[in-house]
């Protein structure tokens, strides 16, 4: 295909709002694309190259794609600046131009790939050169996309839920094929090889695929009941074990693969293959030196763990709470950082060991297997501590406990069910703390924008801001609160240094804001925060009718992208 028609659908799908149409338009395209191409195809249109879990990023920021538009079409750098000031989007300073560029799909993307991977002395200006020269051999309508993918601003409105429509939509002509591609793409979370694999054989090539280490799951997740009586009626009986408040790991392990195979793209060039993922599937294994080399103790050949890391005094023992675990989140002094705030890793799941995958097991089976491997102590794991429940009075007995050691409360886990990949649903149940007016669980939500401040609220940089839940099924997000108090100064002034790097001068086109909630600058979907509030109230003015009463903030979700945010239909359970 050549790389002009990819920017055509482009196009398209950047006019229109239907997330029925973007399904479509994409299904169209899918059609199209050959099984050697539609990798590709998939993962520019989601802007990027490789699945996000290995981490290939081009190192170009914004003042260097202004430098390299300037570059591939001659023009001043500061008149690029100014323009690029005014517009706010790379796109906009692509001048009319024409071209004959023969370009295909993928001549462009190992073009950018070479661009990506070219690191060392003098790579900045050699990357400004290749971008340049890229965009000088295609037309205006492919540069104005393109220069969008390495600042990972091409956002089309759309995520990896929405390719799996469209590929079903490309087979059937609408959605029934979803569940078993979804099926898929949770235990391999790459969605390129989902489609070139559909692509190729169907859902009987879908069905081989197994569990890998080095490919992460997408992780398990829990629903929420209001009242431990409800818990027991729900689970009759069941295991609970703590419900930390901090960095949920997967950790693979294969003692035989050497970490500098070529299919290596990220890590250590030496030693045993180890990788750390995060909640959103981003590579942590570099931030974790400690846990990987824990991990290598084990007396395994092949293992993935599901746990929760989290930060401890080194005198007292303590748990400490999640905005210091979080600060083991970086890319520079991780050695220094590890011996300030030495983690534990609470280890709560095995999904897959010695070359065979567990996810279809009982919990009870895997959880003994687990044991076995974690019978004798070693630094940084712990096997999370488990009891057998079947009535109320122990439950909230446990949560107290937990509370007490501070934890969030408890997790109940059916005890004969497999680890389901990407769900949500009743087979683990959490139980937090619940304070008098408060609603049963906090509300992960999406910052929309700020309102400018007025008095005192002028130093601090913004006034208010506006939050909203994603809608799975339209894709859009929707405003649920504006919250204007119950914040120090101090996070005042970070809410306004987090949104200063994420504004927009437009609304992005899948948010739902009523015109009197206008917010004074918009911010992209990036920043997840957590919020507490009294109850959810029927609203007139809420994109979803409705919102939250007395909402305030209770710090920020790093650790969370915004299809892990509290959901439309989440929010109406609550």
């Amino acid at each position: 295909m050549k790389f002009k028609k990819l920017a055509q659908y482009w196009q398209e799908i950047d006019q229109t709002a239907s997330r029925l149409e973007m399904t479509a338009i994409l299904a169209r395209l899918f059609k199209i694309a050959t099984a050697g191409e539609i990798d590709k195809i998939v993962n520019l249109s989601l802007g990027r190259l490789r699945p996000k879990y290995e981490g290939v990023e081009f190192s170009l920021a914004e003042i260097m794609m202004v430098r390299v538009i300037g570059a591939a079409y001659n023009q001043p750098l500061a008149q690029v600046t100014r323009a690029f000031k005014q517009k706010g989007d790379l796109g906009e300073l692509i001048p009319n131009r024409k071209s004959s560029s023969n370009l295909t799909v993928a001549d462009v993307y190992q073009r950018l790939m070479a661009i990506a991977q070219d690191q060392g002395q003098g790579s900045q200006d050699r990357k400004v050169s290749q971008m340049a020269g890229l965009l000088k051999d295609m037309d205006s309508l492919s540069a104005k996309y393109l220069v969008r993918i390495p600042i990972n601003n091409l956002r089309l409105g759309f995520s990896e839920m929405t390719v799996l429509d469209g590929l079903s939509w490309m087979s059937s002509g609408d959605k029934n094929l979803r569940p078993a591609l979804e099926k898929a793409f949770n235990v391999c979370a790459d969605i390129g090889r989902i489609a070139r694999e559909y692509k190729r054989g169907g859902l009987k090539a879908l069905a081989k695929i197994q569990v890998q280490v080095g490919v992460p799951l997408r992780p398990q997740k829990s629903e929420r009941l209001p009242s431990a009586g409800k818990i027991v009626e729900k689970l009759k009986t069941f295991a609970v074990e703590g419900k930390w408040d901090g960095l949920r790991v997967q950790i693979h392990y294969d003692k035989h693969r050497s970490v500098g195979e070529p299919a290596d793209l990220f890590g250590k060039k030496d030693g045993r293959f180890s990788r750390i993922f995060s909640r959103n599937l981003d590579n942590m294994t570099a931030m974790f030196p400690d846990v990987t080399a824990a991990v290598e103790k084990l007396k395994v050949d092949q293992v993935i763990l599901d746990g929760e890391a989290v930060a401890f005094d080194k005198a007292s023992g303590k748990l400490l709470p999640f905005q210091e675990t979080v600060q083991r989140k970086r890319k520079h002094g991780v050695t220094d950082k590890a011996k300030e705030l030495p983690l534990k890793v609470f280890v709560y799941d095995l999904l897959f060991l010695n070359g065979k995958s567990l996810i279809d097991q009982p919990f009870r089976l895997r959880r003994r297997q687990l044991e076995q491997i974690l019978l004798e102590p070693i630094d940084t794991l712990e096997l999370a501590e488990q009891a057998i429940v079947s009535d109320e009075t122990r439950l909230r007995q446990l949560r107290e406990k937990y509370l007490s050691l501070g934890l969030e409360g408890v997790m109940c886990k059916k005890l004969d069910t497999p680890y389901q990949a990407g769900a949500r649903n009743f087979n683990w149940v959490k139980f937090k703390k619940v304070t008098q007016g408060e609603l049963a669980d906090t509300v992960d939500a999406v910052v929309m924008g700020y309102y400018a401040g007025r008095g005192k609220r002028t130093g601090l940089g913004l006034g208010a801001f506006l939050v909203g839940v994603p809608d799975a099924k339209s894709g859009q997000v929707g405003s649920i609160a504006k919250i204007g108090t119950g914040l120090s100064d101090e996070q005042w002034r970070e809410m306004w240094q987090r949104a200063q790097k994420l504004k927009t001068k437009t609304k992005p086109i899948e948010y739902l804001v009523a015109k009197n909630l206008f917010p004074d600058v918009w911010v992209k979907p990036q920043m997840v925060v957590e919020i507490m509030a009294d109850e959810i109230t029927r609203s007139p003015i809420h994109a979803f009718s409705l919102a939250l009463r007395f909402p305030r903030l209770v710090r920020w979700r790093d650790d969370k992208k915004v299809d892990e945010a509290t959901g439309k239909t989440e929010l109406e359970k609550l």
